[in-house]
């Protein structure tokens, strides 16, 4: 991930209606008994835990600016191959050792976790750190930072929170790793030794890093012999950059010395120690549960000022459909017409380009949407364009993956005839199609029932055979869970009927939704309720739908009239940083756990029923219903653990 420099000092974003964080109250913390301080406090001669206080918190807490100490206990993880897991740190300082605003300055440093056979879980790729930023005052924003070793700034009165996640890859060798987060208070003007070089000595190790990429960069279609002398030049220069005295630091008489070794770090510092069980189950690579997240071509364009169909379109779209990849997620791209009527499309490349044909057989994605018409103008009819679409894409293994959305939520006559006729021009190209549509009623001005509710579930009957995904809300479910009968009732499986689900800026608190200030269980619990209810398939309307806006690092804008964070789970990089790179949310982070959790309970299901999976959610304390469910992270811990004892080989 991009950083923007060593020095984390991370403030909080411009966001409309933000006035900033803590205030400093209680900034007496009463925690430095047996600190006797007089002048100013100097961290190189006092032990870190005497001017911070630190301790850890799991991934469903919110941590805030005046989020009180608690004690400090070793991190204890499990996680399967091809998982991501997570864990907080949290700092609060007990005094100010800083001469300027801040309270002071910590280091954080990381290293590998590490197995008693040797295998290792490497910080950058597995292990990544990043800063909890506030948005409109609540814990939300990750913000990378830099590794192995960063600065963090301390302020009077407040608590920082860090995000430590472990991506586990599929064919890491189980067993117990172990590693640890060193934090050491430090004056607030220490350097490095690279910062601390001149600018002579900046100038020739520029001169020398760039001789050797100009030496190695034009190999193409070069004879062996010459890349391999070319490579060995390089490998000189290298060897003589880091002999240099510029690294004169790392170098032992038996090579160079690891970055964690002991005489490097002070004994002052912190350590918290982080132990990780992976065990033998991996994750599938594709999603049991296609989740498909929608996200905002026109935001893209207008915030990053690209043109739709340039060069730099195409590398946007490109990146945020990648990188929305590693949460489980199966991107959409979407454009909103009148009426609720949407172009949706995974791919902005024509079927026949070998992007798409890329994009859809990536085994990370769980289903992909086929466009209706096309999505940039051009010579071909809207009608030929979709029968040429559709008669490539169906001699594709990836077909069946393939769904179109044409629209969102119809409200009456005209608009669910509109989805009809659409349907049926699709389904004379391809007869096994699948069409998805979004609804919570029926049409309002021709009642299929006597109340609304018996409306809704008659949906089906009223749309069938032109589709063949029905997707309704959850909100119109409420408390009731036992209406979900009702609905799946009047679904045909064995005509290849689906029934999923979808949240937006319902259902409300204190029901499982992703709205900005809502528990952490609760994010997770949107994924519990789809297990419990059997659905199939989840669908999220926006992902990026924050207000318009003509400048990257622009001000962020939630869309008004709706719940604050419906429809933004991740940020611009640039709004934060220099880095280019998408800032996830809290709550993308904990939609990645609610869908890991359902690979769990698939797990146990396949062994011991789908009804025993229910069970042992309820048996554990995790999930009853939508106003029945955990607050509290341990019983989560607990099914987890149940799982992994029940189903380990």
């Amino acid at each position: 991930m991009d950083n923007s420099g060593n020095s984390q000092d991370v403030v909080v974003p411009p966001v409309e209606g933000v006035a900033g964080g803590g205030t400093a109250y209680g900034w007496n913390d009463g925690g430095t008994l047996g600190l006797n301080v007089k002048g100013p406090v100097d961290p190189t001669e006092i032990p870190t835990r005497d001017l911070v206080h630190v301790w850890c918190m799991p991934n469903t807490a919110n941590v805030g600016p005046q989020d009180m100490a608690r004690h400090l206990e070793p991190i204890n993880l499990l996680a399967a191959r091809n998982e991501r897991e997570s864990v907080q740190i949290a700092i609060r300082p007990k005094v100010s050792w800083a001469g300027s605003i801040a309270a002071g300055t910590v280091q954080i440093q990381c290293n590998d976790l590490c197995s008693t056979s040797g295998d290792r879980l490497i910080v950058g790729q597995s292990l990544l750190l990043r800063r909890v930023v506030p948005i409109l005052g609540v814990p939300d924003a990750l913000v990378p930072v830099e590794l192995p070793v960063s600065q963090i700034n301390l302020f009077p009165g407040e608590t920082t929170a860090l995000w430590i996640s472990i991506d586990v890859p599929s064919s890491q060798p189980p067993g117990q790793y172990e590693g640890e987060i060193v934090i050491t208070a430090i004056k607030a003007d220490a350097e490095s030794p690279a910062q601390s070089l001149s600018k002579v000595e900046k100038h020739q190790l520029y001169r020398d890093l760039k001789g050797c990429l100009d030496v190695i960069e034009p190999i193409d279609g070069k004879p062996l012999e010459e890349v391999v002398e070319r490579v060995k030049s390089a490998t000189t220069s290298l060897r003589r950059i880091l002999v240099s005295p510029s690294f004169s630091e790392f170098i032992s008489d038996n090579g160079p010395v690891d970055i964690m070794d002991e005489d490097a770090i002070s004994n002052l510092s912190l350590r918290v120690k982080l132990n990780l069980t992976v065990w033998e189950f991996v994750l599938p690579e594709t999603p049991s549960l296609p989740a498909v997240f929608g996200i905002s071509d026109t935001v893209i364009e207008d915030r990053f000022g690209v043109q739709q169909g340039t060069a730099e379109w195409y590398e946007a779209l490109d990146q945020h459909f990648k990188w929305l990849l590693q949460y489980r997620i199966s991107p959409y791209f979407c454009k909103w017409a009148d009426g609720m009527r949407v172009l949706t499309y995974t791919s902005p490349w024509p079927a026949d380009h070998p992007k798409s044909d890329e994009y859809f057989s990536d085994p990370r994605l769980a289903a992909y949407a086929v466009p209706y018409k096309q999505v940039i103008s051009g010579n071909d009819a809207a009608k030929d364009y979709l029968q040429k679409q559709v008669e490539i894409l169906r001699t594709k293994a990836h077909w069946r993956k393939a769904y179109f959305y044409l629209w969102d939520e119809p409200l009456n006559l005209e608009q669910y005839d509109s989805v009809r006729n659409m349907a049926s021009e699709i389904h004379a190209y391809a007869p096994d199609a699948r069409i998805l549509t979004t609804y919570y009623c029926g049409p309002n001005d021709a009642p299929l029932a006597s109340t609304p509710f018996e409306a809704f579930v008659k949906v089906p009957s009223f749309l069938r055979p032109h589709n063949q995904i029905y997707c309704t809300s959850e909100w119109v479910l409420g408390n009731r869970e036992d209406l979900v009968k009702d609905i799946i009732a009047e679904l045909q499986p064995e005509n290849g009927e689906e029934w999923w689900t979808y949240v937006c800026m319902g259902p409300s608190d204190p029901h499982p939704n992703w709205h900005l200030g809502m528990r952490g269980t609760q994010h997770r619990a949107v994924m519990w309720r789809v297990w419990k209810e059997g659905g199939t398939g989840f669908l999220y309307w926006g992902a990026n739908c924050y207000e318009k806006a003509t400048v990257a690092s622009a001000e962020i804008k939630f869309r008004h009239g709706l719940p604050p964070g419906d429809g933004v789970l991740y940020y611009p990089g640039e709004v934060f940083s220099i880095s280019h790179q998408p800032v996830a949310s809290l709550r993308l982070e904990r939609i990645l756990n609610g869908l890991q959790d359902i690979e769990y309970l698939r797990l146990y299901a396949s062994r011991y029923g789908r009804d025993e999976s229910i069970a042992l959610l309820e048996r554990t304390g995790v999930y009853f219903g939508p106003e029945r469910y955990t607050f509290e992270h341990m019983p989560i811990d607990a099914m987890r653990g149940q799982i992994f004892n029940a189903c380990r080989s």
